[in-house]
């Protein structure tokens, strides 16, 4: 596991259980997509960024159907984060990190890296449950929680994604 700037969003480890390929799809298919977050607390959608973070957006998408039964293994009062194949915050691939100016605010989603910035895990992603300008051109900026913001807040270390699902 690795702690970045004594924040601990642990992400990327040399693990590569989960490698993938990104295939070379457009993004503008996805632009503007909704992810539906289904947990055991309930459900949260977030607007996805594909024009700030094109290929992590993608990566996402391809992954959703990865995260059924996966947890979220890390929860403090200002972020929740899971995804994560082996559900300790050490597991998943690499893929480049896509830094924006988009700030990250009250709901704002982000990838989890470890301590190289150019490199985040493909599989673990965080919501922000306060203001977390501190990150801002720190991580990639996925995306900004559009509805269940109040079931983000009820989830608790070791609650189930159930499913992803990307619409419009």
């Amino acid at each position: 596991m690795f702690i970045v700037l004594g924040l601990g969003l642990s992400a990327c480890s040399s693990n590569k259980q989960e490698e993938k390929t990104v295939s070379d799809s457009p993004t503008s298919q996805i632009s503007g997509a909704l992810a539906i977050v289904k947990t055991d607390k309930g459900e949260f959608s977030f607007t996805l960024d594909a024009k700030n973070a094109p290929s992590s957006v993608k990566t996402f998408t391809d992954m959703a159907p990865k995260y059924a039964g996966r947890i979220f293994h890390r929860v403090e009062d200002w972020v929740v984060q899971g995804g994560d194949p082996l559900g300790t915050g050490t597991g998943g691939g690499d893929q480049n990190t896509e830094l924006s100016s988009q700030p990250f605010t009250v709901g704002s989603v982000g990838i989890a890296r470890g301590g190289d910035i150019k490199i985040s895990n493909d599989s673990q992603f965080f919501i922000c449950k306060t203001d977390c300008s501190f990150l801002t051109g720190k991580y990639t900026y996925l995306g900004q929680v559009k509805s269940g913001m109040d079931v983000v807040e009820k989830i608790q270390i070791g609650d189930k994604i159930n499913s992803v699902n990307i619409g419009q």
